[in-house]
């Protein structure tokens, strides 16, 4: 895992740019703390920070082939999981190797088959690519967006980045944000919508698409989306192939020349990867599996159980621990920890983002950084299987919005009336959730109960799926610790995607594909305990503490946030702490305490970022 930056001016030679694409590529240190590389040649200049995980002594970046006359470099962010195949394919049409590391796979598979390689390739990767023959730079990005990748395009310039910050070091872009972006901040945040990259003049390459960019300009397509397809499989056969699809997965995504752990929640998701881990490390000799597992001071004390989160996790991580026979490792932050990280994970991101959920996995992933480079994570699961409560409640199912996000007239109540009336706020998340809706592929015979299901699939896969992953790739990379996600891996996501929902819910169990597909590898009695999500503090501590950041933001005269909200009613809510503690914010995980975090995380970023509204 790397950080990626550069910039293209076809009428320059930028030669001279060395400080700056220096400047660009030092700012993503934390995404690749292990080495950092430049390469300049006439109007393209590119910048890499790396994370050594495949080759360290050999994968350095930028890479370069160059054969006979023409030149081909790379920076590449990711891993490609079928890199050995790829390998042996290209071998065999002649091509030759000086490394061990996915990166000369992937460089050597451009140059084979052009931007059509990316049909090939099984992985997580943004990348770009020089090509001299084609005078062209080919950029892509992975088919679910596991890994970011930001671009701009002003005045004849191309500046693109794994972060933002590191596009922002470029003279041509400034930190601006308009009604767009004060409307992915306030209604549509801590989710962005595909493609926007908030800042004005940001872009954001999409999950499944390839751009090209040449003398001639930009171009975009996508090269891979869902597609409709009917699901002919037997209950029997469809666990079958979910489970071998897992395994193989798995197995992929568990090689690397550096430490590899697991992050271990007791439930479903998280255990079933473990648990397919500890069996291959057993059948390669390769030892015991670490195993991480995060939790709050207090939090046995506070916790309440309710719909969204049933019970308390730590049992179930000490009932596989002991099952599974691995080396586990308990993390625990209190309070000042959790409200002390909100300034860092606000810049981790580059924008405010899901306050405490963010703070503490920046911290978590800090700990694990210290026995491990490569974590694995039950990420993604709950999109691809139809976990979350919205999929299984008639009020969200039929909430006319996205249903992790019900609440814009609470939202659009915050900001002043000005700010209102300039961003539209209800408009704006109507437009977006009709945009969402016209995408969705249909199959023709579905009954109307399977096409909204298939649509609430498709919306949580393209929309609320990537928030998470953002926050998994930034909060982990701040940390210089790469995480896996196997529940992405595009095949899988495509069969599941089409498996009727009667059948996803075998056994009236959400997920109850999914169990079934897992009989035998865990057992009983966590193969069917009632989902819980990521962990989040319940100390009042922590209302108490967000509360009283946010009023004190209200009484600093120069806090840049306030000409933004309407104050006096953030003043009523912080009044009543009680009922504010179960105000709806976003999805599952945000609510009162973690609304006030978010608005001193968005008052944090406007300062720090010197961010100009207009």
């Amino acid at each position: 895992m790397c950080g990626i930056t550069g910039f293209i001016e076809w009428n320059r030679d930028l030669t001279a740019e060395l400080d700056l694409v220096l400047s660009m590529t030092s700012c993503l240190e934390k995404r690749g703390p292990d080495a950092q590389g430049t390469w300049i040649s006439g109007p393209c200049a590119f910048g890499h920070r790396r994370l050594s995980v495949m080759d360290p002594e050999n994968g350095a970046q930028p890479m370069v082939i160059q054969e006979e006359d023409a030149v081909y470099s790379i920076v590449y962010n990711g891993e490609i999981y079928n890199a050995p195949e790829l390998k042996d394919e290209l071998r065999r049409r002649g091509r030759s190797f000086r490394t061990n590391c996915d990166t000369e796979v992937l460089l050597q598979s451009y140059i084979e088959w052009g931007p059509d390689c990316v049909y090939r390739l099984n992985g997580i990767f943004a990348f770009a690519v020089w090509d001299s023959v084609r005078q062209h730079v080919c950029f892509a990005r992975d088919r679910l967006g596991v890994k970011p990748l930001f671009y701009s395009e002003l005045d004849g310039t191309l500046i693109f980045a794994s972060e933002p910050k590191s596009i922002l070091k470029h003279p041509k872009m400034e930190a601006v944000v308009g009604p767009e972006g004060l409307a992915e901040i306030f209604v549509i945040g801590p989710a962005r919508t595909p493609g926007h990259g908030v800042y004005r003049d940001m872009n954001e390459l999409r999950p499944g698409q390839v751009m090209i960019y040449n003398r001639s300009g930009l171009r975009t397509y996508a090269y891979w989306k869902l597609e409709a397809e009917p699901h002919t499989d037997s209950v029997e056969a469809t666990a079958g192939e979910i489970r071998s699809l897992l395994q193989d997965t798995m197995e992929r995504q568990l090689i690397s020349d550096v430490p590899v752990c697991t992050l271990l929640s007791g439930g479903l998701d998280s255990s079933a990867l473990t648990a397919l881990a500890v069996d291959y490390y057993r059948r390669t000799g390769q030892g015991q599996v670490h195993t991480y597992s995060v939790d709050y001071t207090d939090n046995d004390k506070y916790f309440q159980a309710h719909s969204f989160q049933p019970g308390a996790d730590t049992p179930w991580i000490k009932r596989m621990v002991e099952e599974l026979g691995t080396e586990h490792h308990w993390i625990s932050f209190d309070t000042p920890e959790l409200v002390g990280a909100l300034p860092d994970s606000t810049q981790a991101r580059d924008l405010p983002g899901m306050a405490d959920v963010d703070a503490s996995l920046l911290l978590f992933c800090r700990e694990i950084k210290k026995g491990a480079t490569v974590a694995i994570s039950g990420e993604a699961a709950d999109e691809v299987f139809g976990g979350y409560p919205w999929f299984h409640r008639e009020e969200l199912l039929g909430s006319g919005t996205f249903p992790w996000s019900i609440a814009t007239g609470l939202r659009a109540g915050l900001l002043s009336p000005e700010i209102r009336d300039w961003i539209a706020p209800e408009r704006y998340v109507a437009d977006r959730y009709s945009e969402a809706l016209e995408e969705v592929p249909q199959l023709n015979g579905e009954t109307p109960e399977q096409a909204r299901m298939r649509t609430m699939s498709y919306l949580n896969i393209t929309r609320f799926m990537p928030t998470l992953l953002d926050r998994k790739d930034r909060m982990s990379m701040a940390a210089g610790l790469e995480v896996r996600v196997p529940y992405c891996d595009h095949r899988l996501v495509q069969y599941v995607w089409n498996i009727p929902w009667e059948m996803k819910t075998t056994g009236g169990r959400e997920k109850g594909i999914l169990r079934k597909a897992l009989e035998g590898v865990l057992p009983d009695d966590v193969l069917y305990r009632k989902k819980s999500p990521y962990p989040k503090t319940h100390h009042p501590a922590y209302l108490e503490a967000v509360r009283g950041q946010m009023l004190e933001i209200l009484d600093n005269p120069a806090s840049p946030i306030l000409p933004l909200i309407d104050a006096d009613r953030i003043r009523e809510i912080a009044a009543s702490p009680e009922s504010s503690s179960h105000l709806p914010w976003f999805g599952q995980l945000m609510s009162g305490p973690q609304l006030f975090a978010y608005l001193a995380q968005v008052n944090h970023w406007l300062t720090t970022y010197k961010v100009a509204i207009r």
